[in-house]
Order: structure tokens, then C-alpha cells, then sequence
């Protein structure tokens, strides 16, 4: 796959710490971005980024970007039941911190989601979100570039 336009990044970016890095490795590449969230973002873009503000709701975002990606399609989310959408349509899907979802992993992180969902609300766990360090920008920043050549040395 020499096509790099081929190649489009969509960032669930409402809570996304990494829209500057995504957007550095998109120009860098001249990759299209699709930034959806449900609000507007004060982010200074160029002409390969579309800022997505879809209406409020659970998960219009996620809907958005469920409905666009394609199998040359680069998703990045945290949010573990949109990861499984994406991989479903064969795209491939990030993490913020680097992690990469695949189809041997997501049944896997659904089952825990479960867990720690049931965990909070019996009182068993209050939650707990770590803090986002450099190291995992940068890990995030390396697996993003792998995905990228992944794609276009397929």
C-alpha cells in the first residue's frame, strides 16, 4: 500500500492527551485527521485535520467514528467497546499510551472493563485512573509510527 492518503487517523478526542502528537505524525506523514468529539476544541489544525463535533450524547462520538473508519484506518481511543467496533471494520486501533488493540486482546480487555465496572459499583473499587507520563507520549508516539509503516509497507 503506497497510497499514503489511503491512510486516515481518527482520535476519540474529547479526553485524547495525545491530539499534538497525532497531529505532529499526521503532517508528518500528510495524513488526513479526523478530531470527533461533542464539543469544540480550541486547537490550532491544518488543512488535513476536520474537527468532528458531533451532538451530545453517550456515545455519538464513538458512532461517528464507528460509521467512517476502514480498513486503512488508524483509530485512537481509550474506550474499549469502540476499540472492538474499529477492529471490527479492520482498522487499526490505539491506545493513548501506545497499546495497540487487536482481535487477540480486545476479548480480554471488554472482560476486565466488565470486572472494574461491576467492582465500582458494588463499592469494591472506587476506580483508579493512572496519571499520563512522558514515557507513554513517547510510546505512544513510536507505536502510532509502526502503525503507519505497517500500513504502507503492505
Amino acid at each position: 500500500m503506497s497510497d499514503k492518503t489511503a491512510i486516515s487517523l481518527y482520535v476519540d478526542a474529547d479526553a485524547c492527551p495525545v491530539k499534538d502528537e497525532v497531529l505532529t505524525v499526521s503532517y508528518r506523514h500528510n495524513l488526513k485527521v479526523y478530531l470527533v468529539s461533542n464539543q469544540w476544541m480550541r486547537l490550532e489544525v491544518g488543512p488535513l485535520v476536520e474537527k468532528i463535533v458531533v451532538p451530545e450524547g453517550a456515545d455519538a462520538a464513538d458512532d461517528w467514528i464507528a460509521d467512517h473508519i476502514g480498513p486503512h484506518g488508524i483509530a485512537i481511543t481509550a474506550d474499549i467497546p469502540l476499540a472492538k467496533r474499529c477492529l471490527d471494520k479492520d482498522a487499526t486501533v490505539l491506545g493513548p499510551t501506545g497499546r495497540p488493540f487487536s482481535e487477540n486482546n480486545i476479548g480480554n480487555a471488554l472482560a476486565l472493563r466488565e470486572i472494574k465496572a461491576h467492582q465500582r459499583e458494588t463499592g469494591e473499587s472506587k476506580g483508579y485512573n493512572a496519571s499520563f507520563s512522558k514515557a507513554d507520549r513517547s510510546r505512544f508516539l513510536q507505536a502510532l509510527e509502526s502503525e503507519i509503516q505497517k500500513i504502507l509497507n503492505a
